[in-house]
């Protein structure tokens, strides 16, 4: 345990922390969430690792996020499909308020990463939600948290991310509506597990753990009403991943340089 200065100085560097996170650099989420935890008592260990967290920061200082305005180019995604006619979803339509002011300006795509870490904290045996929402090109907002609930599988862990992502999602809709921002169509949600997508898109997919079954409604119930789209994306470019592992900066870099650490011409288009 570290005496009353290092608790002090503990706690002050954690709140450093959290407001660099606020401001962009949210690829220390994930450490800065599982550091936080022990404010209230830090041991020596403790406090090394969040001084190696500052010392990040100090090495990689020049990450920011950037604004690209141009919208994210998914034609050669292929837009399945289906009918939820004979399902519970039969329907379903996106909730738009009458007093909604009239759309002006350029429209906008919604692009949202997803991912879950089974069994993150091995005290509670609780996962980690990752979530990162783009407008165009520009990340928005991010999420990294620890769940509610303690998942057995990673597919109850997951599916518990994609509901708080769609949840995210339509108040995010709902948000730019009210300040009469265009959008462009569905929002784009794409996740590494396949499982997830497929039985989450797909209508005649059955679900076998009954326990996940009102994440997978709200998350069908949304895809079903055309309000996001869910897709597949290979788990080593999922920038999700940064919000929900720890991870060291080289296994990163490939999909955290286009989001915080791209230069050159701000009129160019980073890959992601």
């Amino acid at each position: 345990m570290t005496n009353i200065s290092g608790i002090q100085i503990y706690q002050s560097l954690i709140g450093s922390l959290q407001w660099a996170i606020q401001i962009g650099r949210f690829g220390i989420a994930t450490a800065v969430i599982r550091l936080s935890r022990f404010r209230a008592c830090p041991r020596q260990g403790h406090l090394d690792r969040v001084k190696r967290v500052i010392g990040h920061l100090s090495k990689f200082k020049h990450g920011v996020i950037r604004i690209h305005t141009d919208k994210p180019d998914y034609s050669n995604i292929p837009k399945k499909e289906f009918d939820w006619f004979y399902t519970c979803h039969a329907g379903a339509r996106e909730a738009i308020p009458e007093d909604c002011p009239t759309p002006r300006g350029n429209s906008v795509v919604t692009t949202t990463y997803i991912d879950a870490n089974l069994f993150h904290d091995m005290i509670s045996g609780r996962s980690v939600t990752g979530i990162l929402h783009l407008l165009n090109m520009t990340p928005v907002d991010w999420y990294s948290k620890l769940q509610t609930t303690v998942e057995t599988a990673t597919f109850g862990s997951e599916y518990v991310a994609a509901r708080t992502a769609t949840e995210q999602i339509l108040d995010l809709r709902l948000t730019l509506r009210y300040l009469g921002v265009p959008l462009d169509g569905p929002s784009f949600m794409f996740g590494d597990n396949e499982s997830i997508v497929k039985t989450a898109s797909v209508p005649h997919s059955k679900l076998h753990k009954h326990h996940n079954a009102l994440s997978c409604h709200r998350t069908r119930e949304a895809i079903a009403a055309g309000i996001t789209r869910f897709h597949h994306i290979v788990g080593t470019t999922n920038p999700a991943d940064i919000l929900s592992k720890h991870w060291r900066h080289s296994s990163i870099w490939e999909t955290s340089h286009p989001l915080l650490f791209w230069r050159g011409d701000p009129k160019a288009t980073p890959t992601l």
